[in-house]
């Protein structure tokens, strides 16, 4: 049995005699919502059989399909085990923002918080407060290992950035030049997935990459610089999208344009599913992030009943499309 599945079976376990013995009660913090958006969901009402039930936070770093898709696991999780959820995402990419909507969560006195976060050295001070006040915090998607956070879930992004270019290579045979499109360039995931993306290429291939740029959450600019891109380099074999945010702006603009070029996606969502049936996307790289949502709940129920969980929670890489 594989460690991942040993993983699972244990906290599927672990949940189970909670949810039997020990309950899942947990104080909540005082009655005032933040004045940020904030959408609840997931939760089941107090009833006199139940304990109060615990409430979660999740903050994204902007408002995305693919968040969508992981808050409805989430969801579905949290329902199972008397769990209320917090949902957080600013418009568009802004630390301010996150920064902010995490002091509410942590003066609201949730009893946990999932965070990717938009810095992950800025981040660091108000994960390490809301530990300081016995909230424990998971990060997922992008890390912040110098903070206090007590798990990462997701993928190994460096790891993530290499098989894209091994994919890339593979299509291109080793030969070509591509565009790249990335997303926060202060995101320590797209950080990574940009360096593993390089080292793979410059150490094995042939390829050129005529130019990267960052979209820095925003769809709108992800779309102009994209079409900025084409136009300048019109012989490009290849685009390479390493964020959620330029994937989706991509299948705009392959429409638009009526290419027929490769266009390397990163995340499974529905629509990017769509997208490659219908051919404007050649290839997804997934990081398994419809799992994200189920690992999130269970961490944070762990810690949230004093056990231990696992400090890391790798899901893994998929290549959808071979």
């Amino acid at each position: 049995m594989s460690p991942s599945r040993k993983r699972s079976l244990l906290v599927r376990l672990l949940l189970l005699l909670l949810a039997a013995g020990l309950g899942l009660g947990g104080c909540s913090g005082p009655d005032g919502m933040p004045d940020a958006p904030l959408t609840d969901g997931g939760g089941s009402p107090s009833t006199p059989d139940r304990e109060p039930p615990l409430t979660f936070g999740i903050l994204y770093p902007m408002v995305n399909d693919s968040y969508e898709m992981i808050t409805e696991r989430a969801e579905e999780a949290a329902a199972r085990h008397n769990v209320s959820l917090l949902v957080q995402a600013p418009d568009e990419a802004n630390l301010e923002q996150q920064i902010r909507m995490m002091e509410m969560m942590i003066k609201r006195g949730v009893d946990g918080i999932a965070i990717a976060p938009v810095d992950s050295q800025a981040i660091a001070g108000v994960i390490n407060k809301a530990a300081a006040q016995g909230i424990p915090v998971v990060c997922f998607e992008s890390d912040s290992p110098g903070s206090k956070r007590d798990a990462y879930i997701g993928a190994d992004n460096r790891a993530t950035g290499e098989v894209i270019g091994q994919t890339v290579a593979r299509l291109l045979s080793g030969k070509g030049m591509i565009l790249v499109e990335s997303g926060m360039s202060r995101m320590q995931s797209t950080r990574e997935r940009l360096h593993g993306l390089q080292n793979y290429l410059n150490r094995y291939t042939e390829i050129d990459v005529l130019e990267v740029r960052h979209n820095d959450g925003s769809e709108e600019l992800a779309a102009r610089q994209l079409e900025q891109m084409i136009s300048d380099h019109p012989h490009f074999s290849a685009l390479v999208n390493l964020d959620f945010v330029s994937s989706a702006s991509s299948v705009l603009v392959w429409k638009a344009k009526g290419l027929k070029r490769y266009n390397f996606a990163l995340g499974l969502t529905p629509a990017l599913k769509q997208a490659m049936d219908n051919g404007q996307i050649t290839r997804i790289i997934s990081q398994n992030e419809q799992n994200w949502g189920e690992e999130i709940i269970n961490a944070l129920l762990l810690r949230a009943n004093g056990l231990e969980a696992a400090k890391r929670v790798d899901t893994e890489i998929r290549i959808m499309g071979d």
